[in-house]
C-alpha cells in the first residue's frame, strides 16, 4: 500500500476501506538496552536524521521526546530537484520519507535518540515497508553527519544484533547525509494536527503510547511542533 493513495487532509474512504482489509498492525515495541556507545555532548544543540517508514509517525515520536528542539519531516537520499512529494512517492528519487531532530545533547544524547528509533519510531526488520506502506522511500535508515554519529549507529545495530532482541536481522542502512530537504507545510505536525484519521490512529498513536510505556524518563505529554518554531 503506497501512502500516495492518502489525500493531504485525510485518508479517503477507498483507500481506509484498503488498509483496513490489509490486517496489517502497527508496530510493537521492543525494549531495548542504551547503546554502549555514544556522541559526547560537545554543543549545544546538534541534528540527527532517521529514516523509518511515514515521516508522520517518526516526526510525532521525536516531538513527544524531552530534550528535542525541532523535529521536521522531510526527505534524504535523492535529489533537490526530487524533494517532493508526488515525486517521492514514485520510489524512484532515491528520497526517503525522513525526519531531522534537532536536540540538547545535555538533555537527551544521540544514544537515547538511536534507542527510541529503534524501540518505538518503527520496526528495523522490515525491508523497504513499514506497516502498510512498501517501497524504498519507505526504507529505515540513519543518515549521520559526522564519523561520530556513524561509529555510534553502526555499533549499536552490530549491538542488537547479537542480543538477538528482534525476530530477525536489523536491515537499517546508514548513509552519510548529503542534504535534508524539509517536506510540504501539510505534512509538519500532521499527526498532533489531525489525531482522528484513521491511519495516524491506527499506526502513529501506537507509537506515542509506546515511547511513554517503554521510556517514560524521556517521554513528553506537550509535543514540540514545528508551527511554534515559526512563530
Amino acid at each position: 500500500m503506497n501512502k500516495v493513495l492518502l489525500t493531504t487532509a485525510a485518508v479517503t474512504a477507498a483507500a481506509w476501506l484498503f488498509l483496513g482489509s490489509s490486517g496489517i498492525a502497527a508496530e510493537k515495541a521492543v525494549k531495548l538496552p542504551p547503546p554502549t556507545q555514544d556522541v559526547p555532548a560537545a554543543a549545544t544543540t546538534e541534528t540527527a536524521v532517521f529514516a523509518g517508514g511515514c515521516f508522520w509517525g517518526v516526526q510525532a515520536v521525536f516531538q513527544h521526546t524531552q530534550g528535542v528542539l525541532n523535529a521536521v519531516s522531510g526527505y534524504a537520499g535523492g535529489d533537490k530537484s526530487t524533494a517532493r512529494y508526488e515525486l517521492v512517492t514514485t520510489g524512484r528519487t532515491g528520497h526517503a520519507e525522513s525526519v531531522q531532530v534537532t536536540y540538547d545533547p545535555k538533555k537527551v544524547s544521540y544514544g537515547t535518540l538511536l534507542q527510541i528509533f529503534f524501540s518505538v519510531a518503527h520496526d528495523p526488520t522490515t525491508l523497504d515497508r513499514q506497516g502498510p506502506d512498501v517501497g524504498t522511500h519507505y526504507r529505515s535508515a540513519i543518515f549521520y553527519r559526522n564519523p561520530q554519529q556513524k561509529q555510534v549507529a553502526e555499533s549499536y545495530i552490530a549491538q542488537l544484533d547479537a542480543a538477538k532482541l528482534f525476530p530477525a536481522p536489523i536491515v537499517t542502512k546508514v548513509n552519510a547525509l548529503a542534504t535534508f530537504h524539509p517536506a510540504e507545510a501539510y505534512h509538519q505536525d500532521y499527526a498532533t494536527l489531525h489525531p482522528n484519521q484513521p491511519y495516524i490512529v491506527t499506526y502513529d498513536k501506537p507509537k506515542i503510547v509506546n515511547l511513554k510505556m517503554v521510556m517514560p524518563q524521556v517521554y513528553r505529554d506537550k509535543p514540540v511542533l514545528v508551527s511554534a518554531q515559526a512563530k
